[in-house]
C-alpha cells in the first residue's frame, strides 16, 4: 500500500454545512508531525512484549493509541485481558499499558527526549490481541499509522475510532456477542476500509470522512433495521452492498458524482429494488461535499 503524508486538506461545505470538524484532523496532524521534531541523532530501536492475566469478565473501558508505524489488532482466546508486542525507539516512545479500575490505557507515549525527523520513525510496529468474552468499550486513536484491525471476536458494547494520516483496513469478521447503541468512525486524510459492518451489532454507525479513498462494506449478519450516517469531505466513497439487504439512501450532496445502479429514486431517497420485501432494513444518510460516491453490490 502506498504511504500517504501526513496533514489535513481544508474542505469545502456547502450551505454552511459542518459536514466535518477538520480542526480535529488538524490537530491530529499537528500532533503527529509533532512527535519528530528536527534532530539527528540515530533512532535505538526496542523489540518488548507485555501481557496482563485475565481476572473474571467485568466490563472494561479500552484506550488504545498508536501514533507512528505498523499497527494490527485482533481478539485472543488465551486467559490474558491483553498481550501487546512492539517496537519502537526508545529514544522517543515510551510504552504505556495500565489498568485502572475498568480503565484500561495501552499505547506508546513521548518519553521527554529529542526525537529523530528520519523516515525510519514510521518503522515502528504495534501487535496487539484483546480477550474474547470481555464485555468491552474500545476507543481506538491513530496518527500516521498502517492498521489492520479485526475486531471480530471481540465483545463489543461501544467503539469510537478515529485516524489521522493512515491507511486502514478495519473487519468485524464475526458477529459481535455484544450490542451497542452506536458505532463512531472518524478518518482524516486516509484510506479506509471496513468491512462486516453488520456483523458490529450496533444500531446506528456515524463515518466522518476528510479527504481520501472510503470503502464500506455492509455485509455481515445484520441482527436488525439499522441506521449509517456518513459525512464526507473531498473524496471517493464505495458503499459495498450484499444482494438481499434493503438498503435506502437519503442524499444531501454538493458537486458529487452518484452512481446509483441498482437502485430507484422515490421522493427524496433511492431504494433498492427489493426495499420492501427484505428481512433487513439499512438506512443511509449521505452528506458529502466534492468527489464520487458509487454502490456496489455484492454476493
Amino acid at each position: 500500500m502506498r504511504r500517504l503524508e501526513s496533514g489535513a486538506l481544508t474542505k469545502a461545505t456547502a450551505r454552511g454545512t459542518s459536514m466535518f470538524d477538520l480542526k480535529r484532523s488538524l490537530a491530529t496532524a499537528i500532533l503527529t508531525a509533532a512527535i519528530w521534531p528536527a534532530a539527528t541523532e540515530a533512532q535505538t530501536w526496542k523489540e518488548v512484549t507485555m501481557s496482563r492475566q485475565l481476572e473474571g469478565t467485568r466490563p472494561v473501558r479500552a484506550q488504545v493509541s498508536y501514533a507512528a508505524g505498523t499497527f494490527s489488532l485482533s481478539s485472543t482466546s488465551d486467559p490474558l485481558l491483553y498481550r501487546m508486542a512492539l517496537r519502537y525507539d526508545e529514544e522517543a516512545f515510551e510504552p504505556r499499558a495500565e489498568l485502572s479500575g475498568d480503565r484500561l490505557i495501552i499505547g506508546l507515549e513521548g518519553s521527554g527526549r529529542r526525537f529523530s525527523l528520519k523516515r525510519s520513525a514510521t518503522d515502528g510496529w504495534m501487535e496487539l490481541q484483546l480477550a474474547r468474552g470481555v464485555p468491552m468499550d474500545l476507543d481506538l486513536e491513530f496518527g500516521a499509522v498502517r492498521a489492520d484491525v479485526d475486531l471480530g471476536g471481540l465483545t463489543l458494547t461501544d467503539l469510537e475510532l478515529s485516524t489521522g494520516a493512515s491507511e486502514s483496513v478495519i473487519e468485524v469478521s464475526e458477529l459481535n456477542p455484544g450490542r451497542m447503541e452506536r458505532a463512531e468512525f472518524e478518518v482524516g486524510a486516509a484510506d479506509f476500509t471496513l468491512n462486516g459492518l453488520g456483523n458490529l451489532g450496533a444500531e446506528t454507525v456515524s463515518l466522518e470522512a476528510g479527504v481520501g479513498q472510503v470503502t464500506l462494506g455492509l455485509d455481515g449478519a445484520w441482527q436488525s433495521d439499522a441506521q449509517v450516517e456518513i459525512d464526507m469531505g473531498l473524496g471517493a466513497l464505495e458503499l459495498r452492498v450484499p444482494e438481499g439487504l434493503g438498503i435506502r439512501i437519503r442524499k444531501d450532496s454538493f458537486l458529487t458524482s452518484f452512481d446509483s445502479e441498482g437502485l430507484v429514486k422515490r421522493g427524496d431517497a433511492y431504494y433498492s429494488l427489493d426495499w420492501e420485501e427484505a428481512d433487513r432494513k439499512i438506512t443511509v444518510d449521505l452528506n458529502a461535499a466534492f468527489g464520487t460516491v458509487q454502490v456496489v453490490w455484492i454476493r
